[in-house]
């Protein structure tokens, strides 16, 4: 009778070890489900960086198209990056004074005419 018993249990146990076996492949293996999620997470971030670059593609073409046809934003332009000034402008340019304790004080005008 102890053979029996043995031997009624030894198939179960092959089918359970065969099922942690398959269960371990199927989550740690190559194409496992830890694969299966990063590669999900690196994909809904790739997805996001293309969105994020599109949308600043599309506002880089507006600006070309708006710098090739409005001279008013080229002029606008020009003027807050070059800083460049028409004729007989006069230009007041603020700078933050600051106390030694290092934290600011209100803005001192400065009045001199750029040439």
């Amino acid at each position: 009778m102890r053979s029996g018993s043995i031997r009624f249990l030894r198939i179960p146990l092959i089918i359970l070890c065969v099922i942690v076996g398959v269960g371990a492949w199927l989550w740690f293996g190559e194409g496992g489900f830890v694969r299966l999620y990063r590669t999900e997470s690196e994909r809904r971030a790739c997805i996001e960086r293309i969105k994020r670059l599109a949308q600043e593609n599309q506002r880089l073409l507006n600006e070309v198209r708006r710098l090739r046809t409005d001279m008013g934003y080229v002029e606008s332009v020009a003027r807050k990056q070059l800083d460049l000034v028409k004729e007989d402008e006069v230009i007041y340019r603020f700078e933050s004074a600051k106390d030694h304790t290092g934290s600011k004080t209100s803005p001192s005008a400065s009045s001199t005419p750029l040439e």
